[in-house]
């Protein structure tokens, strides 16, 4: 199986910081017109008018590409998160959440065939979230985002709920952009998501009733 693999080396000034953005964003043009088995070095070397000795400078082969392109979807989630963020005072937090659903599978139907690639055939790609700047910023915005609307949700635990939404959020947004169901309109899939997620945070829960005979293996 493969693992992430990390730069070869970490860009310290802003000189081969825009070196290393021009290389990541060459890599997604390539990756997503040729898939993971067609893309190559020296095509991402030639996209982003380098040479291949910049490439491996960076990033010594392709996985190394594909775990910094995991990297880069998860810092676009970022934005998001910050655009939606900076509006939440003026928005329900089903306004928010409806924004953050359509903008997020706006997302991830750019560049398909990489969106495929990194969510659905090399995922272990991915660093892991404890390791992960961007992961890591994901889960503190998300967290600011539900303690901004704390008085809609009646979820006591906003670390627990902040785990369960994204979660959520994750798998119904890669299926929904991966493999919609046939026959559903996309406003119909938005609003289905939205009201799963808020479902969650708004629904109280019921007593907890002790198992039935039935209940018990």
């Amino acid at each position: 199986m493969k693992s992430p693999q990390k730069p070869r080396k970490e860009p310290r000034q802003a000189r081969s910081r825009f070196l290393v953005e021009t290389i990541v964003e060459a890599a997604a043009r390539v990756f997503d017109a040729h898939g993971y088995d067609g893309a190559n070095t020296n095509e991402v070397a030639r996209v982003a008018g380098v040479s291949v000795g910049s490439v491996y400078q960076y990033f010594p082969n392709k996985d190394a590409l594909v775990t910094a392109l995991h990297e880069r979807h998860v810092r676009h989630m970022v934005r998001i998160l910050d655009q939606v963020g900076a509006a939440a005072g003026a928005l329900s937090l089903r306004e928010a959440t409806e924004r953050l659903v359509a903008r997020s599978l706006e997302v991830h139907r750019t560049e398909p065939r990489l969106q495929r690639l990194l969510h659905a055939d090399l995922p272990t790609l991915e660093q892991q979230r404890a390791l992960s700047e961007a992961s890591r910023a994901v889960l503190d915005r998300t967290r600011q985002l539900l303690a901004r609307h704390s008085a809609e949700i009646v979820q006591p635990d906003l670390d627990l709920a902040t785990y369960v939404v994204l979660r959520m959020f994750e798998e119904l947004v890669h299926a929904a952009a991966l493999d919609p169901p046939p026959g559903v309109e996309d406003g119909a899939l938005r609003r289905a998501i939205s009201d799963a997620l808020l479902g969650y945070l708004t629904l109280a829960a019921g007593p907890t009733r002790a198992a039935s005979p039935a209940d018990r293996p």
